[in-house]
């Protein structure tokens, strides 16, 4: 049983990982959306590209607030930040009940 505790624990960790450094892409792309950045950058594509399709879903439910507000990017940052919170340690507790 402790390969699958094992496996349990590295799928937390990865899942860790993946959120904060989506977070992080998500921190950038609302930073370059306060500048005039060349829409043709790479570095501006990728962060658009990679994030556009969960915040547009959230601005669909959630529209632009009056004077071009948008929250979406710090709802989806919160949604990261409660499954960082509630999902990897659940994960991590399932593992350790296991192993």
């Amino acid at each position: 049983m402790f390969v699958i505790a094992n496996f349990l624990n590295a799928i937390a960790t990865l899942i860790d990982f993946v959120l904060t450094a989506y977070m992080w892409v998500i921190i950038g792309r609302a930073i370059i959306s306060w500048v005039n950045a060349d829409p043709y950058n790479p570095i501006v594509r990728f962060l658009h590209d990679v994030t556009e399709p969960l915040l547009s879903r959230i601005r669909r439910v959630i529209p632009i607030m009056g004077g071009g507000l948008d929250f979406s990017p710090m709802i989806l940052i919160v949604a990261i930040m409660f499954l960082r919170s509630f999902l990897v340690p659940t994960l991590h507790g399932l593992a350790l009940s296991i192993g």
